[in-house]
């Protein structure tokens, strides 16, 4: 039995569903439940959120199903009048894997990335993800950096 087809689509503020399952998806896949299902957005939140132009949440759909997904971020500058795109969550389901999802996403970010102005489209990868560095290394250019989270908590006044 062959794999369903997959269709892209970006969700807007009408795509509750699809945008809780995409979270689901993104908590199996990242071995994360807390993060991504302890203490989902409400409704108002979500929808404000999916109707932000510079927020961009894409589905690959397997029917009705949700196979995959990104979730990625406008960023204007401050050096020139111009706009990076940083893809911050991309994951695929385990059973619709090997079939070109991440990169059809990909592909379809990099068109809306296009389309916005941006002039570049960046994302990290964990050392030992040997697939998603495979992935990214195929499509664009690989820069060394350190990463750190910097608690606000903390911060002094």
């Amino acid at each position: 039995m062959s794999a369903p087809p997959v269709t892209l689509r970006r969700l807007g503020p009408a795509d509750l569903a699809p945008a809780r399952a995409l979270n689901a998806l993104f908590g199996t896949a990242f071995a994360e439940p807390e993060t991504y299902g302890a203490a989902p957005p409400d409704d108002a939140y979500l929808e404000g959120l999916l109707g932000r132009e510079h927020i961009v949440v894409l589905v690959a759909l397997a029917g009705e199903a949700v196979a995959g997904g990104l979730v990625a971020y406008e960023l204007d500058k401050l050096e020139r009048a111009r706009r990076e795109v940083y893809l911050y969550d991309l994951a695929v389901a385990q059973e619709h894997r090997r079939r070109g999802i991440a990169t059809a996403l990909i592909t379809r970010l990099r068109a809306i990335a296009a389309e916005r102005g941006a002039w570049a489209v960046f994302v990290q990868a964990d050392h030992g993800d040997d697939p998603a560095i495979a992935l990214y290394e195929s499509l664009g250019t690989r820069e060394e950096v350190l990463h750190y989270d910097i608690a606000v908590a903390t911060a002094p006044r």
